[in-house]
């Protein structure tokens, strides 16, 4: 079988590697990858530390880039790829629009399109924008859903998806942590941090970008003015945008330490040293409860309620009062950050990928 495994940016990068090891140990699977390339130098890093070199890059980012030029680039590219490879099954991973329109090739050639990550939804079109629209098309085009959780199989249900081609796996990010992090890592930031509590946040999405995300800053500004024994580390996505704003507000704060993103296994081990996450990422809030660490989700929505019900999440929004106050409930409430920290994980134990594997030997 010819497996084709596409991806593009670095959560997707960090979820298929595991997946793309596992596939290219297996005699019976012919391997071709393709990275897309929209997150290029970050991805690299991902790719080093996994030890994977990929069959081809679309390179397909340009400055400025509108997602409509984006959808085009990706399908002229990748379709010359499917013309040459002939590939038996596509996989495409989550919600990004290179994975929708990687997926929207496969149909019109008539490849099948295994889904990554399928079935996560919040059924708000513009929540997060545009990845909702994004992973219901990618599942309106997929032949097999590899659903995370039992909660993103039964949304598949209940769409009309046929149930013998829908397989809960668990994430394969929970594979990825099996690389990545390691209690005796030695961070750079370690003498920095000290014996503060280390609050992590991530802020990008484009929702987020403008007001919400100066109001949330404004809260962690507060709470580090007041808080002499808490520091706060936030890796700054590298979108000119969210740049602008995080230097702004929050550049000139000698306890709050603004980074370049920082590769995979320094991030998931600065993950297991924080107090707790901030962050509006989807990624994290899987990564953050199977190292134990509460996550407050800086949106108002989620794909992944299972983690909200299982309570190692927090839906908490933007408003800067409201961020202010969950932080302070979980830096001065011993028994509400208990609850947070050792409630389970339900992301699945690390063997997702294995899964994967299984059902493409028996297709």
């Amino acid at each position: 079988m010819k497996v084709l495994a596409v991806f593009g940016t670095r959560p997707e990068a960090i979820k298929m590697c595991p997946l793309i090891k596992e596939l290219h140990n297996c005699e019976k699977i012919e391997l071709i990858t393709c990275l897309t390339g929209q997150h290029d130098e970050m991805v690299q890093q991902v790719l080093k530390i996994f030890n994977i070199c990929v069959d081809y890059n679309l390179k397909i980012m340009k400055e400025n880039q509108t997602l409509i030029l984006l959808t085009i680039h990706v399908l002229e590219k990748f379709d010359g790829i499917l013309e040459k490879e002939k590939p038996d099954i596509i996989l495409v991973h989550g919600d990004t629009t290179s994975a929708m329109a990687c997926a929207m090739a496969g149909f019109y050639r008539k490849i099948p399109v295994g889904h990554v990550e399928a079935g996560l939804r919040t059924y708000n079109i513009y929540s997060p924008y545009p990845e909702e629209f994004n992973r219901q098309m990618i599942d309106i085009i997929s032949g097999f859903y590899f659903a995370p959780t039992k909660e993103s199989a039964d949304n598949l249900l209940r769409e009309g998806k046929n149930k013998d081609d829908i397989y809960i796996t668990g994430n394969t990010v929970i594979d990825a942590l099996k690389t990545t992090v390691n209690l005796e890592y030695k961070s750079s930031y370690d003498e920095w941090k000290g014996n503060s509590k280390l609050l992590l946040l991530t802020m990008h999405r484009r929702e987020n970008i403008g007001k919400p995300m100066q109001d949330v800053f404004r809260a962690v500004k507060r709470i580090i003015r007041e808080y002499s024994d808490v520091k706060v580390i936030y890796p700054v996505h590298l979108n000119p945008n969210v740049r602008k704003i995080a230097y702004q507000e929050l550049g000139k704060e000698k306890n709050i330490l603004l980074t370049e993103p920082v590769n995979p296994l320094e991030f998931h081990n600065l993950i297991n040293m924080s107090y707790l996450v901030l962050t509006d990422s989807g990624g994290i809030q899987e990564e953050a409860p199977a190292l134990g660490k509460p996550v407050l989700v800086l949106r108002n929505t989620t794909e992944r309620m299972e983690g909200v019900l299982a309570g190692t999440l927090k839906l908490i929004g933007t408003d800067t009062d409201n961020v202010y106050c969950e932080i302070i409930r979980l830096l001065e409430d011993k028994n509400e950050y208990e609850h947070m920290s050792k409630s389970k994980n339900p992301y699945g134990d690390g063997k997702a990928s294995k899964r994967i594997l299984d059902v493409l030997l028996n297709i």
